[in-house]
């Protein structure tokens, strides 16, 4: 089931977490992303729900059916030799044993890590603190049971969903982040989070590796450099789904050109120089 690869995997993987040099993660949703990504010299994959569910035409939010999303998981880990992460949104359940047994199941798939959050569709109303709590703590028991550390990323969604003054969702986030920390969790994610000093604060007030995320949504902006970040020591950088919003935005690009025009010149833009084009065929595909 848990293989001795799989379980060495997950182990240089929480290292990684650990080290003086930032974790980071280019968000990948099919094998020949992961491939290139690979290719290019990063040191592990992280899944994004959304590109899964948007490459095999489902919106976001647990709209995809589980055994589609693992499938899914099981090509990209199948292609690839460095350790995946995946994110599984909520965990696909309605009940804390539903949400255990899908986390099963996409470890099954081979891989060595996980998000996880604390919000159902994006909703205001999170998951209270205390039930997200025995979440973490019985995948930990689980994975524990199959003789696997599975690297536990928890995200809370505060920054995301709630509406409250910026200093009310400072708080919460590092309330939730600490007892996330202590349920079981190796790393806390909050997203929507990019100023500087707001990221000093949680890294000053969260007692846990701190995940970043570089996806500029609703109004927010690009989180500090990648150097930056490390610098004020922040474990872990994660793209999210902005790889493939931009891969998505390219086609759109590039179609409407065509449509409206009869012409290529955003088609020519992103093939040149077509060496460059070639080589990251070659890298995806070999």
């Amino acid at each position: 089931m848990i293989s001795q690869e799989q379980v060495n995997k997950a182990s240089n993987f929480l290292k990684l977490h650990k080290d003086r040099e930032i974790l980071v993660l280019l968000n990948t949703w099919d094998p020949g992303s992961s491939k290139l990504i690979e290719a290019s010299g990063f040191k592990a994959i992280g899944t994004t729900s959304m590109g899964i569910a948007a490459s095999l035409g489902y919106p976001d939010c647990q709209t995809i059916p589980l055994k589609e999303m693992t499938d899914a998981v099981k090509r990209i880990v199948d292609k690839v030799s460095l350790p995946v992460t995946a994110d599984i949104e909520a965990g696909y359940g309605q009940n804390l044993n539903e949400i255990v047994e899908s986390t099963k199941q996409v470890l099954l798939t081979g891989i060595v890590g996980i998000n996880i959050e604390d919000s159902y569709n994006l909703s205001p109303d999170l998951v209270e603190p205390m039930e997200f709590c025995e979440r973490i703590s019985a995948i930990r028991e689980m994975a524990d049971s199959l003789g696997i550390h599975l690297v536990i990323n928890a995200r809370t969604d505060v920054f995301i969903t709630s509406s409250g003054s910026e200093d009310k969702r400072l708080k919460e986030s590092i309330e939730r982040g600490n007892k996330y920390r202590e349920a079981g969790a190796d790393c806390v994610f909050v997203p929507d989070v990019w100023e500087e000093e707001k990221i000093k604060t949680l890294l000053e007030e969260i007692d846990a590796p701190l995940n970043i995320l570089s996806n500029p949504t609703n109004g927010t902006g690009f989180p500090p450099s990648i150097t930056k970040l490390q610098d004020m020591g922040v474990a872990r950088v994660s793209l999210g789904s902005s790889l493939m919003k931009s891969t998505l935005a390219s086609i759109k690009k590039v179609a409407e050109e065509v449509i409206q025009k009869g012409t290529y010149q955003t088609l020519s833009d992103y093939l040149e120089p077509i060496p460059e084009t070639l080589l990251a065929y070659k890298m995806a595909t070999e």
